[in-house]
């Protein structure tokens, strides 16, 4: 595959340095345009992908383009390519710009997938959702969830469900940022100083999924192994459950839901 991405800000690059560090593309095989030129000519450095100086220069080289601008900025950098995108397959991970979305303003015959991606592939330990309505090829279709299989997780999902899949895994780092600095400044207040209290709540965090991960346990079985009677987990417990803790949680989802 050789990849163009029109877009290279911090998940674009996440994702090209991701690919790279598999070893799933070479940085050969990656052509990325920029409007910041400077900027795109450092990454390109570092990451070895090729740094184009226009958005067609990017497509022309490539047979498949993966959109990585902003929203709103989408419509303006289809407009300079769009008939230069004919034939090819798209990939975006531009927010709200689905299927259907793209199908309305390009070519007939350029074939589009939709992904959600989140900020911790910048780690390798992304949730990219792919909209089940997709033109790719079988081929193609399997070859881009092996890529992103490389630095994440990859889940399918109706478009009918892209939003709410969208405000947990997309949002859901920052509710979970929240509550990694509620506990350590809890830990700095009883003495811990603030990067060992960030590494213990960071570490218990990631423990704690893993272990469902790996046993499947509910969450709620979970707790229970760790309160014991009139011990100190389960008085903990109860004062995040007179805060609203559960509640205060599906409520930041219902928010995100009802805009």
């Amino acid at each position: 595959m050789k990849l163009a991405f029109i877009g290279m800000g911090n998940m674009a690059t996440a994702l090209a340095q991701g690919f790279v560090q598999s070893g799933k593309l070479q940085g050969v095989d990656i052509i990325a345009f920029d409007p910041c030129q400077d900027v795109l000519k450092k990454k390109s450095e570092e990451i070895g992908f090729t740094a184009a100086a226009s958005a067609a220069e990017a497509v022309c080289a490539a047979d498949t383009v993966l959109i990585a601008c902003k929203p709103h900025q989408v419509e303006g950098a289809i407009a300079d390519i769009k008939d230069l995108l004919s034939g090819k397959a798209l990939l975006s991970i531009a927010l709200g710009w689905d299927h259907a979305r793209y199908q309305a303003i390009l070519p007939s015959d350029v074939r589009v997938q939709f992904i959600m991606p989140n900020t911790p592939a910048m780690v390798g330990e992304g949730v990219f959702l792919f909209e089940e309505t997709s033109t790719l090829t079988d081929s193609e279709l399997c070859y881009v969830k092996d890529l992103f299989s490389a630095i994440g997780y990859v889940h399918t999902l109706p478009s009918s469900l892209m939003g709410i899949g969208g405000a947990i895994s997309g949002c859901g780092p920052a509710f979970v940022d929240l509550m990694l600095e509620a506990f350590a400044d809890a830990a700095v207040r009883y003495g811990i100083p603030r990067a060992l209290a960030l590494s213990l709540v960071s570490e218990t965090v990631l423990g704690s999924a893993k272990l469902q991960q790996k046993t499947g346990l509910h969450p709620g079985v979970l707790k229970d192994m760790v309160c014991s009677p009139a011990g100190s987990t389960i008085k903990g417990v109860t004062a995040l459950e007179k805060s609203g803790f559960r509640a205060a949680c599906m409520n930041a989802i219902e928010a995100i839901m009802e805009q």
